[in-house]
């Protein structure tokens, strides 16, 4: 489905399932205290598919599909542009939607945030170098045409990368190509360029495929694990949403923990059904991810996304704003507290 006629039909659905709130209802201040109980009859919109499959696999997904809407979508450009539709309540991303979404005009807030435990052990990116190309440290980047994604995870992580390696983009060849699918894999496969940020399967197939050639993925040594919820600030404006979007937090949560004890059933029930990956495929993803950390205090994150805002307002030339402003704190402890409660 295009773009835009997903637009289309995610405007229509969040017509259909959101007009719960009075007009004449007062807003909820973003300081107030979160209400509890969801309203009968209140409804979300939610980009999560992961998540879906867990609740469903979980057999968790009735409780929540009284008040949630699932809508197939994921990840910055999406999210945003259905935020600006409002056609969607709550979408999951990595680390840099929510300041992207900020920078371009859009009032958003993070309400869930997930880790990785020994993070640089378990990246979910590596740097892929092209058969040919020698680059066994991070110095050996200077010079080489590197794929680069602007706002985007992967964008991000080129920039932190250069300045891990002391380098600047003048230092560098950077080549704008989107951070979709195999487009990294084949560009790297071509030689277009000489590194580019894979992730996930891409890294095992990449290497299965064109190590024999030379190709190579070496490690970039830096955290590229942060993962939100994140939505705009109308949506926890609206009381009747911002109890729904507390309870949808509350079921992620245990959702995240169900997936971290249960990985042949994640194996089999998402990698292979709903993804399509082989048995082999999937469980290269579990040992990759290693397990996953969520964490009841955000100071360390809104520390590392300070750092990450600044690094890429000097880059872009957008403003600085602050992390901690992009975070609803609300929900601070809200997953780790259903996951100790589910645990009892």
């Amino acid at each position: 489905m295009s773009s835009r006629r997903l637009l289309t039909a995610l405007a229509l659905l969040a017509v259909a399932v959101t007009g719960c709130t009075s007009e004449a209802e007062a807003k909820l201040s973003l300081d107030a205290s979160l209400p509890t109980a969801v309203p009968d009859g209140t409804k979300i919109v939610v980009g999560d598919p992961a998540t879906e499959v867990a609740l469903k696999l979980s057999g968790q997904y009735d409780k929540v599909a009284k008040y949630v809407q699932f809508a197939n979508l994921s990840g910055g450009p999406q999210t945003t542009e259905a935020f600006r539709a409002h056609a969607l309540d709550l979408g999951s991303v990595a680390e840099i939607p929510p300041i992207n979404a900020t920078w371009t005009g859009l009032h958003v807030k993070i309400v869930a945030s997930k880790f990785r435990q020994d993070p640089i052990d378990h990246p979910i990116y590596k740097l892929g170098v092209a058969p040919g190309v020698s680059v066994k440290t991070l110095g050996d980047l200077r010079g080489k045409k590197i794929a680069y994604s602007p706002g985007q995870a992967q964008g991000a992580l080129v920039l932190k990368v250069l300045q891990k390696a002391g380098l600047t983009k003048e230092d560098v060849k950077l080549v704008e190509l989107p951070s979709t699918g195999d487009v990294y894999s084949n560009a790297l496969a071509a030689k277009q360029v000489d590194v580019a940020p894979i992730g996930g399967v891409q890294i095992k197939r990449y290497l299965a495929k064109y190590g024999k050639d030379g190709a190579a993925a070496v490690d970039h040594g830096l955290r590229d694990d942060a993962g939100h919820l994140y939505g705009p600030v109308e949506s926890l404006e609206d009381p009747g949403k911002a109890a729904a979007i507390r309870a949808y937090v509350e079921a992620w949560g245990v959702a995240q923990e169900w997936i971290d004890r249960h990985p042949k059933e994640w194996i089999e029930g998402y990698y292979v059904k709903d993804q399509g990956l082989s048995a082999a495929d999937g469980q290269w993803l579990v040992d990759n991810a290693g397990h996953p950390d969520i964490p009841a205090d955000w100071s360390d994150a809104i520390q590392r996304q300070q750092q990450t805002i600044e690094l890429l307002a000097k880059e872009t030339g957008n403003p600085v704003i602050q992390a901690k402003d992009l975070y609803d704190l609300r929900f601070q402890t809200v997953a780790a507290d259903a996951i100790k409660a589910g645990a009892k």
